[in-house]
């Protein structure tokens, strides 16, 4: 996160804990929430290095845009740090994330201009390939993955991401999109038939 969204440091420290054979170990999820509910900062700031750029992952994959997705994500550190105090734990920190940039990248979906067509993948991702035929198809296969995603309803498509990229489970799925199991399931493999007949000649 960037900028001064979120209230000031109220100058408690980050703690780790040390195991018996002096390595260092990192709190829980549930116990990062717990004090950064309670308002502290460093604990908070853990929070957003350990699940940022996953859900800018998910968000710049559904919307295509990194501006759009980098501020889906701001948006979603501001009201997870506002609804801790009344989140509770009940469901893992890591779901509820996404449940946040889920709703989040619908609502700029819904208000969407048009865009220049953005790559699927991360920058930082390269070509497996050495040989500039392999490469080419690579690239090619890449386009055609990303013309067929982008053109799955956005149901669908935020139900794919989750799954085969984050990999979360169909119950985390459906506690993210508030989304029964049977139509978490439904919509995946509507998905996974869709893209399946789309990217045939690639097979």
């Amino acid at each position: 996160m960037t900028g001064s969204a979120l209230p000031d440091d109220d100058g408690a420290k980050h703690r780790t804990l040390a195991g018996r054979d002096g390595a260092v170990l990192q709190p829980s999820d549930q116990e990062l929430a717990r004090r950064a509910a309670l308002g502290s900062r460093p604990e908070f700031d853990e929070i957003v290095r350990r699940h940022g750029p996953a859900l800018y992952r998910f968000a710049r994959r559904m919307l295509r845009d990194t501006g759009d997705a980098e501020e889906a994500v701001q948006d979603t550190f501001v009201a997870a740090w506002q609804g801790l105090p009344d989140w509770h734990g009940r469901s893992a920190l890591r779901t509820w994330l996404f449940s946040i940039v889920a709703h989040k990248a619908a609502d700029k979906l819904r208000k969407r201009r048009p865009i220049p067509v953005d790559e699927i993948f991360d920058d930082a991702e390269r070509s497996p390939h050495s040989d500039p035929e392999g490469t080419a198809r690579y690239h090619d296969l890449r386009s055609a993955l990303e013309a067929a995603l982008h053109a799955l309803p956005a149901t669908q498509r935020s139900v794919w991401l989750l799954r085969e990229v984050e990999e979360l489970s169909y119950r985390e799925i459906g506690e993210a999109l508030n989304m029964p199991y049977d139509v978490v399931r439904g919509n995946l493999s509507r998905a996974r038939a869709t893209l399946g007949r789309r990217l045939q000649s690639w097979r």
